[in-house]
């Protein structure tokens, strides 16, 4: 498994699983967290719509989470 540094949720792959490390800017934390996304949460994605949300699994519960919200999720892989 490879672990890429600074990667946000915006450049993961379908299938690629990882775990949240930090959400910049409050209002994308808070957005993030009414969504049960925390950091240190580790999720999974499972699709990835062309210019479109991307979805993830985090437990039982699956989520889109739009572009804007990803760019601001930084990630490890």
């Amino acid at each position: 498994m490879e672990v890429y540094l600074n990667m946000t949720l915006n450049k993961i792959n379908r299938g690629q699983r990882f775990k949240i490390k930090n959400i910049n800017e409050k209002s994308s934390r808070e957005q993030a967290i009414r969504l049960g996304l925390f950091e240190g949460a580790y999720a999974e994605c499972i699709y990835k719509l062309p210019y479109g949300p991307i979805i993830v699994k985090a437990g039982m519960q699956e989520i889109a989470i739009g572009r804007n919200l990803a760019k601001n999720i930084i990630i490890s892989v």
